[in-house]
């Protein structure tokens, strides 16, 4: 118990020392990434000792662009914090999405989600400025002399986490240029790690329980909750002002998904300003069953806060709507839509008759909107889909599972812990 405490401790000072490195790295003017980069682009900044290519894009005083790349297989808040991270060292962050065929030669198994679950969810993003389709899994010379030309790319960012196939690092070349910048991965939560978390529990009841490690992250810290609120490209985060359209939507917002941002995505039609209701996790326990939810509340409300179609969250809201509620956060629409429960019955976070109840006052003051965004996608689904692959899934967990206990290990003791 100890040990794990101290793991916990260290982890948490590496990620804070790693994004003190990182800032001193960034250019000069990186704190104000909530500015347009039009406005940005227009001061030079100075760039890393010995960068030629932060170097000529000071000297050209033009934003400083950032690619980072990845499979991003089942989207979740450390992905997010890893945008938020790359994006901090420049102004402008393109992202490339591999490709499943690559990722399935590289890694040994095919993602969970598809090629465009995968990219609506990156895209939805508010760290992101651009995506590119279907990148190759390793970095080769002529991939990354291609994207330098096509896209004008100043630096290459990657987490601490090592990233090897056959014996050879993804990103030799980018380093070989002195392109190669490093941050700090988010402890406590990874594609493997909630992949455990589904491989732990039964998507059709108790008797459906598959055995496996689960844990869930206690690094949801208020510092994350705030770096998530600042604003993204072309953002301004703040209180509606007066005379906005106000948009609420609730759920569980369990294993953010690209179902999830088509609704959020419609939400904002709906208004200025959208407030996303995250359920605690008693509330989708009772409702879903005893397996839900796989992320807690905390986790699954950065995940929310990632969504550039979100302007704020309330965590733990009132089950029911009520009057004061609508009064006090000034609502104009209310937007009902159907999540999938545990099983497999549409309903919006309550049986059919509560369902009713909960909506009654926006529904009687004709403010109540339904929407169903056609996305054939949802938890019970991507859980059905952890089954279906159970036993090399198991495999790769395991695996992922050891290297990554190693890499906080080597942390722990360049703590001196």
């Amino acid at each position: 118990m100890v040990v794990t405490f101290m793991l916990l401790v260290a982890s948490q000072m590496w990620l804070r020392k790693s994004e003190e490195e990182a800032s001193t790295k960034a250019v000069e003017g990186a704190d104000e990434t909530s500015s347009p980069v039009s406005e940005r682009s227009e001061r030079p900044t100075t760039g890393a000792s010995g960068d030629t290519h932060v170097e000529a894009a000071a000297h050209e005083a033009r934003p400083i662009r950032i690619w980072m790349d990845g499979a991003y297989d089942v989207m979740h808040y450390g992905h997010v914090n890893a945008f938020r991270q790359g994006r901090a060292l420049g102004h402008y962050l393109i992202v490339g999405v591999n490709d499943s065929e690559s990722i399935t030669r590289c890694k040994g198994t095919a993602p969970l989600m598809s090629d465009d679950e995968r990219i609506a969810a990156v895209e939805a993003c508010r760290f992101v400025d651009e995506i590119v389709r279907e990148v190759p899994y390793v970095m080769t010379e002529k991939y990354l002399a291609s994207i330098i030309e096509k896209y004008k790319i100043d630096l290459v960012v990657h987490g601490d986490d090592p990233c090897i196939v056959d014996g050879r690092d993804v990103y030799a070349t980018a380093k070989a240029r002195g392109m190669y910048r490093e941050i700090a991965r988010t402890e406590g939560v990874s594609t493997t790690d909630i992949i455990g978390r589904l491989l732990s529990v039964g998507c059709d009841g108790p008797e459906s329980v598959i055995e496996a490690p689960c844990r869930r992250s206690p690094f949801t810290t208020s510092s994350m909750f705030q770096a998530f609120s600042v604003p993204g490209p072309r953002q301004v985060r703040a209180a509606p002002k007066e005379g906005a359209r106000v948009v609420y939507v609730d759920g569980a917002w369990d294993l953010f998904h690209a179902g999830h941002v088509a609704v959020l995505r419609q939400a904002k039609t709906y208004g200025d300003y959208v407030i996303v209701g995250v359920h605690d996790d008693a509330e989708v326990n009772r409702v879903w069953g005893a397996a839900f939810p796989i992320m807690n509340m905390q986790e699954r409300a950065l995940s929310v806060l990632g969504c550039k179609f979100v302007d704020d969250v309330l965590m733990g809201p009132p089950v029911a709507i009520t009057k004061e509620m609508l009064v006090t956060l000034r609502i104009d629409v209310v937007l009902r839509f159907p999540e999938d429960s545990a099983d497999g019955r549409p309903r919006s976070m309550s049986t059919v008759s509560e369902t009713d109840l909960r909506y009654e006052i926006p529904e009687a003051m004709g403010i109540l909107r339904d929407y169903r965004s056609g996305y054939d996608l949802s938890v019970r689904q991507i859980a059905q889909r952890v089954r279906a692959e159970a036993e090399s899934l198991k495999e790769r967990f395991h695996r992922k599972t050891s290297l990554e206990r190693e890499l906080t290990e080597r942390k722990v003791a360049e703590m001196g812990y």
